[in-house]
């Protein structure tokens, strides 16, 4: 059964990783995909000194390029997260917001790799800035 995109937003919102740090997600974009979340600084997702827990600025990061890039390859595409780092610049203070989204060229790129050599292993970056842009 086919689900609608403001249905599986409101799933992704619900799940519990991102409902439990206070993430809120939503879809900036409907071709090509892209999304952005939010997360503003509350009790239960604050570390010890009192800035945003690492693992809830990770969590707010996780899925949405393999997201993207399952929608737009397609069901002859098998996508995979397969490794991660992350690099804490600055304390994370107040709402923060990170922003997901591949070019079309880019998709087309991974495409022809695919083809070309039966797998691509493409990296992406992702920025949490606060709403002041830091």
């Amino acid at each position: 059964m086919p689900v609608s995109p403001t249905l599986r937003l409101r799933l992704i919102n619900l799940w519990p990783p991102f409902a439990g740090a206070g993430i809120r997600v939503r879809q900036v974009s409907s071709g090509p995909l892209a999304f952005e979340t939010r997360m503003a600084l509350r009790a239960w997702n604050r570390n010890y000194v009192g800035t945003h827990f690492g693992g809830s600025l990770y969590a707010m990061t996780d899925p949405f390029y393999m997201l993207i890039l399952i929608r737009e390859l397609g069901s002859g595409f098998t996508v995979w997260d397969k490794a991660a780092t992350i690099r804490f610049r600055r304390p994370g203070r107040g709402t923060v917001v990170a922003r997901f989204e591949i070019p079309r060229e880019r998709i087309e790129e991974i495409r022809r790799e695919v083809e070309q050599r039966g797998r691509a292993e493409p990296d992406f970056t992702a920025e949490v800035r606060d709403l002041q842009g830091e």
